[in-house]
């Protein structure tokens, strides 16, 4: 891409993002159909998982629409979402790669049995309180939905079963679980939006 062409891009982007901000729907579709497929490429290259793309690709563009007001205008806006798409997919990996244990279960050593103890030092209320307002907006979201939507999102992000068990749990070919999770997604994101814009 040409410098002057990079350059017209980096400005139609930065009007379509001033326009998001103040509640221009189809601006921020014009922006995901832009950027779709770049950011689905990256995703691809530092997960090397096709079966995680679409998911992860969705989950990058609710994150960059939930933290738009943070954009820089001095910066362009595709490093910024490529930026986010790299920092979630990082944290995606690393979620992926954590071994999970009990904090109620006991280290056993040579001395014998003890009890774990892991100092907060990450307190913050103010934190604490965004978290739980977060969470529960979240939650309204999938409240909100058609009882067939919010069962395969249930099991898809707080239950984190595959397509396949999905399937088998519900008794759906995987294609549909697929196109209602995308709708389920697509209907959160529009509740997310307009409580957004209330706040």
């Amino acid at each position: 891409m040409k410098e002057e062409e990079r350059r017209r891009r980096a400005e139609e982007d930065a009007i379509l993002v001033g326009r998001a901000i103040a509640g221009d729907e189809k601006a921020f579709k014009a922006l995901a159909r832009r950027y779709r497929n770049p950011v689905a490429q990256i995703v691809y290259k530092l997960i090397r998982d096709r079966s995680q793309i679409e998911d992860l690709t969705q989950e990058v563009f609710i994150k960059a629409f939930q933290h738009l007001g943070d954009f820089d205008y001095q910066h362009q806006f595709a490093s910024w979402l490529f930026k986010i798409t790299n920092n979630h997919c990082i944290d995606y990996i690393r979620k992926k790669r954590l071994r999970v244990y009990s904090i109620d279960e006991k280290i056993r050593t040579e001395e014998g049995e003890m009890e774990h103890e892991i100092p907060d030092s990450t307190y913050e209320p103010d934190l604490h309180l965004l978290r739980e307002q977060k969470s529960r907006l979240i939650r309204s979201a999938i409240d909100s939905l058609p009882k067939k939507y919010r069962e395969v999102i249930i099991l898809r992000h707080q239950d984190e079963l595959s397509y396949e068990e999905i399937a088998e749990e519900t008794g759906l070919p995987v294609n549909t679980i697929k196109v209602q999770l995308f709708r389920a997604r697509e209907m959160m994101y529009k509740y997310l939006k307009d409580k957004i814009r209330h706040y």
